[in-house]
């Protein structure tokens, strides 16, 4: 070429295989400018002749030129055990005597939600499609930005992230004027709330290692990292799960691998991290609100639970819905917050308390026992156990239940059965016998 771009390209060819010919090569230790420990080269780029994979002491698994790194001598092991915190990359472990704790003020437990929402920690908000999780999310991030309460729950108050890889900014504008018409606000008020809408972007917080199945922190995992020193919020909402997770959510260890990063976050930065998730079609039906690998329900401190109240598939209400604590690590397990949808936001119910919960449960025994002497006198018998005349089930459909419901009255039966007042017999001769309920002495 007469204008000399062969020459030129020549040249830089030549430049190429000089960096791969200075014996570079995959497992060598190297070096680079702007990174402070030392890398391994892993893989050469196919795509790419003069780049290599290499994953670095911090963790990160990154495509770099072969012209930017430059190959190191590893240091032996030996040449560092006089003085080992002279060792490039070492971890540093801070191990202490549990001696030194004597005296020390005993540092109290700190709580976004006090006894339902831990600070410091990751906590696994889950919730099947459309039933008001984000929603929920939202509302909490609101109430932790004004200070307020919380379905009737303290809240440590402070500001507040909230990242959704689900809802647009108009669906966010619509939720939040919901809210401040709730709690009789305009949005100036919402100073101490940030949101952001990953709606259509690529949302993920990590990416898998090639060939290694570890995960290492994305970009925009890095600017939330830097998002959340530069605000210091007391509460990091992440919706949702399945838009942020890029590995396989039955992998024992990268649901830990990415819980962990999580939690990272939240002991670096004080805050609390909640993250939504829906559950699986198994944790669906059974009621545990699980999803994939137990890893994900072991590895957070918490977890809550939001869904519809049915009986039997049927959903008499259909605005209702009931929050569970399915774990909580430093509370009680097994708690329930009535809630109810009404004008854009969800509302706390209140809970029978004192005599009127031993209202309710007297009632639901006064039902059960009227129920079985009216079916018992027409011949129709009811059984305990979970079948076609289960008496819970039987009961809580028929017209003079009172409203009472299947749980209620199953509630009432174990009652019953432990006080002796009714007991399991039969009725019929041979193969044809069977057990049903009936009151003590009159089987």
């Amino acid at each position: 070429m007469a204008d000399g771009t062969f020459d030129k390209l020549a040249a830089q060819d030549a430049q190429h295989r000089s960096f791969m010919g200075a014996g570079l090569q995959k497992g060598d230790n190297v070096t680079a400018p702007g990174r402070a420990g030392i890398g391994t080269l892993m893989n050469n780029d196919e795509g790419m002749p003069n780049a290599w994979w290499v994953y670095w002491a911090d963790g990160s698994y990154e495509l770099d030129r072969a012209e930017t790194l430059t190959k190191v001598q590893a240091p032996k092991r030996d040449q560092f055990e006089d003085d080992p915190h002279a060792r490039p990359n070492m971890r540093g472990s801070r191990f202490f005597s549990a001696a030194a704790l004597n005296g020390k003020p005993i540092p109290p437990r700190q709580w976004l939600v006090d006894g339902l929402i831990p600070s410091g920690t990751v906590t696994l908000f889950g919730g099947d499609g459309g039933t008001g999780k984000s929603l929920l999310a939202l509302q909490l991030a609101c109430s932790v930005a004004l200070g307020r309460s919380w379905l009737g729950k303290a809240t440590a108050g402070g500001c507040a992230l909230y990242i959704s890889a689900e809802d647009d900014e108009d669906e966010l504008h619509r939720r939040i004027a919901d809210i401040c018409q709730s709690e009789d606000i305009a949005p100036a008020e919402l100073d101490r709330l940030t949101l952001r809408s990953l709606a259509g972007e690529d949302a993920l917080l990590a990416v898998q290692m090639q060939g290694k199945g570890m995960l290492t922190p994305t970009e925009l995992f890095h600017e939330l990292d830097r998002k959340l020193k530069a605000d210091a919020p007391a509460l990091l909402v992440l919706d949702t799960l399945a838009d942020l997770f890029p590995g396989d959510e039955n992998n024992r260890a990268q649901a830990r691998q990415f819980v962990g990063m999580l939690r990272g976050l939240a002991i670096r930065h004080g805050c609390a991290v909640v993250m939504l998730a829906h559950p699986s079609l198994s944790g669906l039906n059974s009621g545990s609100g699980t999803s994939g690998s137990t890893g994900w329900n072991n590895s957070v401190r918490s977890r809550l639970y939001l869904e519809r109240i049915k009986d039997e598939g049927y959903e008499p209400d259909t605005d209702a819905r009931v929050l569970r604590t399915m774990k909580a690590n430093y509370g009680p397990t097994g708690g329930e917050i009535a809630l109810r949808w009404q004008a854009g936001v969800f509302v706390a119910q209140q809970q029978e308390q004192g005599l009127d919960r031993v209202s309710a449960s007297a009632k639901a025994e006064r039902v059960f026992l009227k129920l079985l002497d009216a079916l018992t006198a027409q011949g129709r018998y009811v059984s305990a156990s979970p079948g076609p005349t289960y008496a819970p089930a039987q009961f809580a459909s028929h017209p003079e239940a009172e409203g009472c419901t299947k749980r209620a009255l199953k509630g009432a039966m174990d009652k019953l059965f432990g006080r002796d007042e009714i007991i399991v017999a039969t009725h019929g001769t041979g193969v044809k016998a069977r057990s049903h309920i009936a009151r003590k002495g009159a089987a």
